[in-house]
């Protein structure tokens, strides 16, 4: 917010005699809206792989919870045993989740820039 008060189309704005707050909801708030969605998501992501990685490390989530790393850490027993889709199917669930997450923060930016005009 800090870094778009000080642009010039807010200035501009000043000169125009607009109130502040018209200027915070009609200028500044829509072009910080597209950061503040993609460092979201990618901080959900984040978060999801970190708690993942402590389950799978036994230090995150009791083994009573179901976890995504509690999964794929009861399932490295049986890889030896031949039934290796009991660690495959939950890995493979976690890339698709934290890829999916990204990709949704890339499309809010594209939709949400300001800058991007379509018409």
């Amino acid at each position: 917010m800090l870094a778009e008060r000080s642009k010039e189309y807010v200035d501009a704005a000043r000169v125009m005699g607009l109130k502040s707050r018209r200027i915070m909801f009609r200028h500044i708030l829509p072009n910080t809206l597209s950061p503040i969605f993609v460092i979201s998501t990618v901080q959900v992501a984040n978060a999801i792989i970190s708690e993942a990685a402590l389950s799978f490390l036994g230090l995150g989530m009791p083994e009573t919870h179901p976890s995504l790393g509690s999964l794929i850490k009861s399932g490295f027993d049986y890889i030896q045993s031949g039934s290796w889709w009991i660690t495959l199917i939950p890995g493979a669930v976690l890339v698709i989740l934290v890829l999916v997450i990204n990709l949704l923060g890339d499309w809010l930016r594209d939709v949400l820039n300001p800058r991007l005009y379509k018409g």
